[in-house]
């Protein structure tokens, strides 16, 4: 499933007016070296200020996706340009944008997919991670109309990694479509399709100042009844531009998704929150190297007594015995602290960095105590550094090893590293307390 890296050829631009804000703005693709990334670069402010297109940076937005970046700088409407690089393989390019909003052209990725074909794409000499889903995962909202369900897939030789089902039912409009996604899939029945509002939604929205660039021609109008204001390009365009919509958003998983995804009236905000998701229980593959969590999140939730958002370790990667464990904490800006710690520049607050370390900790000392009818509690800590911030973007490695462990007591040496830099470090000590849940 492994696939080299790929970048732009040449500088490529289009120009066009954004479909919310109504203003004329240019978007220029430039070449990027492997494992950069996507990055916008909002050419119109001071300092050009950068925002990486990941899952760290998504804000939650109505009708589109929303990245913050440097200084609080936002790009808006990011979703049909990367549903392209998702679809086309394409991880690594800058996007100079001289507005906050990327243009709606003609309210599909049709026009973008061209802007890649006059751009080229030129493989790197770097591996592209995948991010392969191990076991069946579901995600609903209440009232439960809105759900996921995501389930590991096995593509054979030549077939696409990802399959998307998508059902639409609004009002009198009931639509679905599925696809296996490949790059010539995507050209010919996804990109195509336009973006799309009820009537009586379009209304409300052009009173709050927003869809100022919206017209017949760029998005169809769904009428009371389930007819259109105009002919659409495919009976099921609406089904089609949410599939469009969800391949952008997964481009901020930072990796090529290998799965099934069936989706039900979700929007970008379930698309965000399925990301996370994706992220926390996945596995994720560079080349021939397979690396599986040896405790997944589920697997986590079954041994610790914490829950959102004070459960910190997403996933544990190693565990040697009861002497060592390694575990991973990737920090995003949807963090709730972030609302009140530092929200202008937000910092992982240290003393949940200290909380994090500990959880692993006593996840370590809980593979020993797991048949004595005993509970590891943090009881001190000593010996606390912090080295560097750590901030939403950061994947975070937990390390701890057991020093001590009697009848009453446990001490762990733990550290916190972020690109193989140390964070923080403490020495924790935990009492050993009679287990008292059901």
């Amino acid at each position: 499933m492994s696939r080299p890296q790929r970048t732009v050829r040449q500088d490529v631009a289009v120009r066009g007016v954004t479909l919310h804000g109504g203003t004329e703005v240019e978007v220029r693709l430039r070449p990027a070296p492997a494992d950069a990334g996507v990055v916008f670069v909002r050419k119109d402010l001071p300092g050009e200020p950068r925002i990486p297109a990941d899952a760290a940076h998504v804000v939650a937005g109505e009708h589109r996706t929303v990245l913050r970046g440097e200084g609080g700088a936002t790009v808006e409407t990011v979703e049909h340009l990367l549903a392209c690089a998702t679809a086309l393989g394409v991880d690594n390019f800058v996007a100079e944008l001289t507005g906050p909003e990327l243009p709606g052209l003609d309210g599909s990725a049709a026009e973008y997919v061209a802007l890649f074909d006059r751009a080229g794409v030129v493989d790197l000499a770097v591996p592209r991670r995948t991010l392969t889903v191990d076991a069946p995962l579901d995600v609903t909202w209440e009232p439960a109309d809105k759900w996921f369900a995501v389930s590991p897939r096995v593509p054979a030789a030549g077939q696409a990694g990802l399959k998307v089902a998508y059902t639409y039912a609004a009002s009198d409009h009931a639509q679905s479509a599925t696809f296996a996604v490949d790059a010539d899939t995507f050209r010919r029945e996804i990109a195509p399709a336009r973006t799309f509002v009820l009537e009586a939604h379009m209304k409300a929205a052009l009173a709050r100042g927003e869809g100022k660039g919206a017209t017949p021609d760029n998005t169809v109008v769904l009428l009371p009844g389930g007819g259109t204001q105009r002919p659409t390009r495919f009976p099921d365009e609406c089904a089609r531009h949410k599939v469009l919509d969800l391949l952008g958003d997964l481009f901020l998983a930072g990796g090529d998704v290998v799965a099934t995804v069936r989706a039900h009236r979700t929007g970008h905000r379930e698309n965000a929150a399925l990301v996370e998701r994706l992220r926390a229980s996945g596995t994720f593959v560079a080349g021939d190297a397979v690396k599986r969590p040896v405790l997944d999140h589920v697997q986590i939730r079954r041994v610790l007594p914490h829950r959102y958002p004070m459960l910190l370790v997403d996933r544990v990667v190693e565990i040697d015995g009861f002497q060592r464990a390694v575990g991973l904490k990737n920090v995003t800006l949807n963090e709730p602290y972030f609302v009140g710690h530092y929200p202008e520049q937000p910092i992982m607050p240290g003393v949940l960095l200290v909380e994090a370390m500990a959880q692993l900790g006593g996840l370590l000392l809980l593979r020993k105590l797991e048949l004595t009818g005993r509970l590891p509690v943090l009881l001190s800590i000593d010996r606390v550094k912090f080295r560097r911030a750590v901030v939403p973007g950061d994947q975070v490695r937990l390390e701890a090893e057991t020093v001590r462990l009697a009848s009453g007591r446990g001490r762990v040496q733990c550290r916190a590293l972020v690109s193989g830099a140390l964070a923080a470090e403490a020495r924790l000590n935990f009492a050993l307390t009679q287990e008292t849940r059901p």
